[in-house]
């Protein structure tokens, strides 16, 4: 397992879908991109913010649950990538020992946002899906001020269903 860090969420254009980035923490410093939808944009990016709703919203309330069950999320694992669908895994330490629960990779990053858990990729997802990236402070700031962008554009309308 290879650790990763968030690097924030991108706007794919003109589509406009939001990519989730991941970029290895050491070595080879590749970024992983995986496609979510807005929601989950919009409760990483809250979280990312440290701001707390009046009201838990679907991840707020999940990381709820599991405090008040003496449960706590260790780290997230981005596993497999099939047919161009991205899975991944909540492993979770309790009372009753470790567990791994099959999550979406976007809720699961939503998820270690909220905790500090940290995030992790399998060598083979990254070897099939992820990129070098030049690491040079002009292209991560692109990336930061397309995320800036897209979080300055949104609106609480464009999650109604």
């Amino acid at each position: 397992m290879v650790e990763m860090e968030l690097l924030g969420i991108k706007l794919e254009l003109p589509s406009n879908i939001p990519i989730v980035m991941l970029r290895e923490v050491h070595g080879d410093r590749r970024v992983l991109p995986i496609f979510i939808g807005l929601p989950e944009a919009n409760a990483i990016h809250l979280a990312l913010e440290g701001r707390t709703p009046a009201r838990p919203l679907t991840h707020d309330l999940m990381i709820d649950v599991l405090t008040e069950m003496g449960t706590r999320l260790e780290r997230v694992v981005i596993t497999e990538l099939d047919a161009g669908t991205f899975f991944a895994e909540l492993h979770l330490a309790g009372p009753d020992g470790t567990k791994t629960v099959s999550a979406r990779p976007s809720d699961a990053v939503a998820l270690a946002v909220r905790v500090g858990a940290p995030i992790h990729a399998a060598e083979a997802v990254l070897d099939e899906a992820a990129a070098a990236v030049p690491d040079d402070e002009e292209a991560a700031n692109e990336v930061l001020d397309e995320f800036r962008e897209f979080i300055e554009g949104v609106n609480p309308e464009d999650f109604a269903s």
